[in-house]
């Protein structure tokens, strides 16, 4: 069935450019490509608390989500080098739990796959499959690394009424062959907004 929007309401906005995190627990703050960024993060995430929300039925939020340098996707290497997985929770529901490949096909033509825009493990997409800006430049540049950034836009319209609300992202990022994992694969969020809508 198809209800009609009887209105919406913005209810949380930031593109950290004035360095604030507001209501946000472990929140890091960087430049990355001329602009502020909540990141980067590897091995961790972030927590945004929001309270007193209006009456509404649903809530829309949306984010720029950044995956910079060598993610490796769905590989599985004996704990070496994958599998990186991304996860987006809203009151303690998992809403997204995927992986993401930044690597280059290889000569022979294999592909290293990643979950997005489906779940991990059951999907086997193309590096950087849903990707708004496949082409961005990485962060740390490692020479003969593979990467760079590529920006996926995020945007969930999930069922809640409650006046609270928890927003969590966090990974699970493998690269036990690197002195700087944050440095090998890292991500970030900028431009984070979030509506409730009354149906």
């Amino acid at each position: 069935c198809a209800k009609e929007v009887k209105s919406e309401q913005e209810v949380y906005f930031n593109d950290f450019e004035t360095n604030k995190a507001n209501g946000i627990a472990n929140a890091i703050v960087e430049n990355y490509n001329g602009s502020k960024v909540l990141g980067r993060y590897n091995s961790s995430g972030f927590d945004l608390n929001l309270s007193s929300l209006p009456n509404h039925k649903l809530v829309e939020i949306s984010f720029d989500l950044y995956i910079h340098d060598s993610w490796d996707g769905n590989k599985v290497s004996g704990g070496v080098d994958g599998p990186d997985i991304w996860k987006f929770i809203v009151d303690g529901n998992l809403y997204i739990n995927t992986t993401f490949s930044n690597s280059d096909c290889d000569n022979s033509g294999f592909c290293p796959p990643q979950s997005y825009p489906a779940d991990y493990p059951s999907s086997y997409n193309n590096p950087k499959t849903g990707s708004a800006n496949p082409n961005l430049p990485g962060v740390c540049n490692l020479s003969g690394k593979v990467g760079g950034t590529s920006l996926y836009k995020i945007t969930k319209v999930i069922e809640h009424s409650k006046s609270t609300l928890l927003m969590q992202c966090r990974d699970q990022l493998i690269q036990t062959n690197t002195s700087d994992a944050k440095c090998d694969e890292s991500w970030s969020v900028d431009n984070i907004r979030i509506k409730v809508i009354n149906l």
